[in-house]
């Protein structure tokens, strides 16, 4: 845990989150600044910065939860397509630096266009969403 990342801090539970689904190894939780509805993070529960850092087995966890997710957005927000989406490093939008997966639920006609601007989102919407995805 590296102790001042708010990643770290959700997975210890000292900050609060929308958990969606976990693991052993990871942690899914709704995004604060929602590109689409039902938008939400996959994280290893072990610290890596980026993409060049984490543990091939928790990069494959984290794939094998990412694709979890999707089938959820897929059956219980009725998304019909999704997008996967990483950033490693500054250059490329990395604003949290422990290693997360985007799960980004896209619908027929959405305007989303990659890459969004982040602004906060409606955290009774976010919390809705969430509650979905649980199930």
């Amino acid at each position: 845990m590296s102790e001042d990342c708010i990643f770290c801090k959700i997975v210890a539970g000292e900050l609060p989150a929308t958990i969606v689904d976990e693991d052993e190894r990871t942690v899914s939780f709704m995004d604060i600044q929602p590109a689409n509805r039902g938008h939400a993070l996959v994280i290893p529960r072990v610290h890596a910065q980026d993409v060049h850092t984490i543990d091939p087995a928790d990069l494959q966890a984290v794939v094998v939860a990412a694709q979890r997710l999707a089938a959820k957005v897929r059956d219980n927000l009725g998304a019909v397509g999704v997008n996967l989406l990483n950033s490693s490093g500054a250059a490329a939008w990395q604003s949290v630096f422990h290693f997360h997966l985007h799960v980004i639920p896209r619908y027929e006609g959405d305007p989303l266009r990659l890459p969004w601007v982040p602004a906060d989102g409606d955290m009774d919407e976010i919390a809705a969403a969430g509650a979905e995805l649980k199930g």
